[in-house]
């Protein structure tokens, strides 16, 4: 049934103005002033003046949980398929993190699968924080050509104390790889790398990529706004043409020693003359957020999705340039990142990834994935929540 929503102002991510969107089946149809079709099967509705945007893509997270710190009982929690919905994130990235130890790619394969058959558009990546590569079939290149949720490999942790401390050749080999798996399978075939607050920062990707025939865009960092010095190295990476990663999630303890927030991050990287197309914005939902004093573990908490809704409530009283800014850091540029062209877009032909938002109120009513309502008025559709009626 055809689905044709009308007087909303749309964010392509670029801003269209006022226009309506038609839905046929799993994808766009038609975005135009105004679509002439009638009929009894034709749904309307009348987004009053909402913002119509694409479901955002959030480039990291972890639905299986990410680890955590300081023992078993402190590894955080699954992220349940509501807390992706009403954060507007209709396809999530799923990876293992730090611990692929008491969990595992199995593990993240069922949840990423569970996610689907709720209704979201999911993927994952193969491997962990680790060196050499854990993978589902035993090869980096057969996981992305032979199992349908896998797009690239990550996060693999570099300048981390946690991380394997890999090679320029290992990660090397890792990103050929991938990227032979991408041409094969026609994915991203891209390499999610992990930034610790090492003082090697980028350097170990510089090497990697001197003496190869890889392009830059073959790798894909992460937590690049973790400190003002990493941010002012990864505005170097990305204007040598690749694309970049600001992490949302955050805790005042970690911006009191030094995190630039990921609005205030992307602000300061177009000021730099960091093409706005390069850079994205992910959640790191189901990551551990450790605090520490002195060196001890005082606690922690667990990154949420909802910090990827919070960037657009922050923004939303914005001019409409920069509001489209943060919109396709939320949903195109990651999407393209990953070879997801079919994401993070409302144009003709791309997936019926939407959300309607209200910019007065900062609420977010609405969320379509794949050309069904997974959120209605706020309410999750009869239609998701763990079975089909």
């Amino acid at each position: 049934m055809p689905t044709l929503i009308v007087n909303a102002r749309v964010f392509s991510p670029d801003p269209l103005g006022i226009c309506q969107v038609l839905v046929e089946g799993e994808r766009v149809a038609a975005v135009a002033d105004r679509v002439d079709l009638q009929g009894d099967e034709l749904t309307v509705i009348d987004a009053n003046g909402r913002w119509l945007l694409p479901g955002f893509v959030d480039a990291l997270t972890h639905p299986c949980g990410g680890g955590g710190e300081g023992g078993f009982h402190n590894r955080t929690s699954e992220v349940p398929f509501e807390a992706f919905v009403r954060a507007g994130v209709t396809s999530p990235v799923g990876a293992l993190g730090t611990d692929s130890i008491t969990r595992s790619l199995e593990v993240l394969y069922g949840n990423v699968m569970a996610l689907r058959r709720q209704g979201l558009a999911p993927f994952m990546y193969t491997g962990s924080y680790r060196v050499p590569v854990d993978t589902l079939t035993g090869d980096v290149t057969r996981d992305l050509v032979m199992i349908d949720p896998v797009i690239g490999v990550g996060e693999i942790a570099i300048a981390d104390h946690r991380s394997s401390q890999p090679s320029a050749a290992e990660l090397r080999r890792i990103a050929a790889d991938a990227r032979l798996g991408g041409t094969i399978s026609g994915k991203g075939g891209t390499v999610m790398i992990h930034l610790g607050d090492g003082s090697g920062r980028l350097a170990l990707l510089h090497q990697t990529l001197a003496d190869s025939d890889l392009p830059i865009s073959a790798f894909y960092p992460t937590h690049c706004n973790r400190s003002a010095a990493l941010l002012e190295g990864a505005a170097k990476f990305a204007r040598a043409g690749a694309w970049i990663d600001l992490t949302a999630s955050t805790v005042p303890e970690f911006i009191q020693a030094g995190e630039v927030p990921a609005l205030q991050a992307l602000r300061e990287l177009i000021a730099e003359g960091v093409p706005r197309d390069r850079i994205s914005i992910s959640s790191d939902a189901g990551g551990s957020l450790p605090l520490y004093e002195n060196g001890v573990l005082q606690g922690l908490t667990a990154a949420c999705p909802s910090v990827m809704l919070e960037v657009l409530q922050a923004a939303r009283h914005e001019e409409a340039k920069f509001i489209a800014v943060v919109v396709g850091a939320l949903t195109r540029n990651p999407a393209n990142a990953l070879g997801l062209t079919h994401k993070g877009r409302v144009r003709a032909g791309a997936s019926a990834d939407l959300l309607l938002f209200d910019p007065q109120t900062g609420e977010l009513g609405d969320v379509m994935c794949r050309g069904r309502w997974l959120l209605r008025d706020k309410r999750l559709s009869p239609m998701t929540g763990g079975r089909r009626l």
